[in-house]
């Protein structure tokens, strides 16, 4: 699949915030301005990143506190783009839920689960379309395309939707029901390759060839989806009053999630918002767990997974294209990676959802077993507090749940 970027063409009028610098690039540090360059470095390909000018933003804990808790867009001095131009349904400020009996099960201080299902999609990747369609809609954009292994795909249907775009989305035959029947309430136009994921991105990249008037909404190709994603981490700290957790374990397959919330903690830090950065844990499965395998064996970058077989089809990305941004987030914060098997991942879900009533989808429920498997590792200690993300709502997948109970004679 070929990259995709575009650079050289200027738009006018994009509102922009007042610290938004423009794109730098990951890999080469090339300089993109904001209206020029909208995906991949037209120099090498690398990942571009939403730079600021920090020392522009004037904000405190007291002005963040004193705004309505109602969407991901409060924090829009840390943001790309201004609200009254975002694309949005009040996705975010999504609750963080204390889980004592969880904790204790542990041995842990506090076990918080930090609950994405309660987005309008029902899953985090509504930040992220949020953001990018946006960013679409700002560059003048009238259709939008991405490949995915499923809810990112229903999202960006449904934010490109609201911003009147036509959306083309590519997922894997084993995509659930639910994200794929709704790509086609949402109005998108569905298109199912093959069995995995990337049989789903060879589909995209061959109309990405033929269309070159279509938006990219690639994960990691436009710059714009971990940007949303970065708001789960302020969220996570201010409704801790600025106490950051000891440990943050992340359900990861392309990792977009977690690299954006490590940037998130880095800008607290710069602009003296917080103190000490959170542990990052990638939980993964075995099945599919090429960061888990290249932490473990010290390298910078993973080596793809040849025969990916994991139930947790949302994390089964055996080719992370953001795998450097990853490992650097989990060695530079002292965090780690773990992988379990898919039934550890079932009984998981399943034991959040009887002990403390929430409903966690087959894939996020990794780094609930991942936290476990961790926990009687020693990685935490008894006065710890460990959060985990729940990236989706167990609805998405309750089939897959409920057959796992059956198997158990339940």
């Amino acid at each position: 699949m070929r990259a995709v970027y575009v650079v050289g063409r200027r738009l006018a009028d994009m509102e922009t915030t007042e610290a938004f610098e423009g794109l730098s690039c990951r890999d080469c540090g090339e300089f993109y301005d904001p209206e020029t360059g909208t995906h991949r470095c037209g120099e090498c390909e690398g990942i571009l990143d939403p730079a600021y000018e920090y020392d522009e933003i004037d904000v405190d804990r007291e002005t963040v506190a004193a705004r309505p808790f109602d969407s991901m867009w409060r924090y829009a001095e840390l943001l790309p783009f201004r609200r009254e131009g975002a694309v949005t349904m009040d996705e975010g400020a999504t609750p963080t839920i204390d889980c004592p009996s969880l904790a204790g099960e542990v041995g842990v201080g506090e076990f918080l689960i930090k609950d994405e299902g309660r987005n309008p999609t029902g899953t985090f990747k509504d930040r992220g379309a949020s953001m990018a369609v946006t960013a679409a809609v700002q560059h003048g954009a009238t259709d939008v395309a991405l490949p995915s292994a499923g809810n990112a795909g229903q999202a960006a249907a449904a934010y490109a939707g609201r911003a009147g775009l036509a959306s083309h989305v590519y997922l894997p035959a084993r995509a659930g029901f639910t994200t794929k029947a709704m790509v086609n309430v949402h109005g998108g136009d569905l298109t199912v390759s093959g069995g995995r994921i990337g049989d789903a991105a060879a589909a995209y990249g061959d109309a990405m060839d033929e269309h070159e008037d279509w938006y990219s909404l690639s994960s990691l190709v436009t710059p714009y989806r971990h940007e949303g994603k970065k708001t789960m981490l302020y969220e996570l700290v201010e409704q801790r009053e600025w106490d950051v957790p000891d440990a943050i374990v992340y359900p990861t397959g392309g990792g977009v999630g977690l690299a954006g919330m490590y940037k998130a903690a880095l800008e607290l830090r710069e602009l003296g918002l917080i103190d000490e950065l959170p542990s990052f844990y990638a939980a993964q499965a075995t099945g599919c767990a090429p960061i888990v395998e290249a932490f473990e064996a010290g390298r910078e970058v993973h080596e793809p997974v040849e025969h990916p077989d994991t139930i947790c089809g949302g994390i089964e990305i055996p080719d992370p294209g953001g795998s450097q941004w990853i490992l650097e987030a989990l060695r530079e914060t002292d965090g780690g990676a773990v992988a379990t098997d898919d039934e550890e991942i079932l009984d998981a879900a399943i034991a959040v959802a009887q002990s403390e009533g929430l409903e966690m989808a087959p894939t996020c429920a990794a780094a609930a077993s991942g936290a476990w498997a961790l926990a009687d590792a020693g990685e935490f200690d008894d006065d710890e507090t460990v959060v985990v993300v729940n990236t989706g709502a167990g609805n998405k997948e309750a089939d897959v749940l409920r057959s796992h109970l059956m198997s158990q004679g339940v």
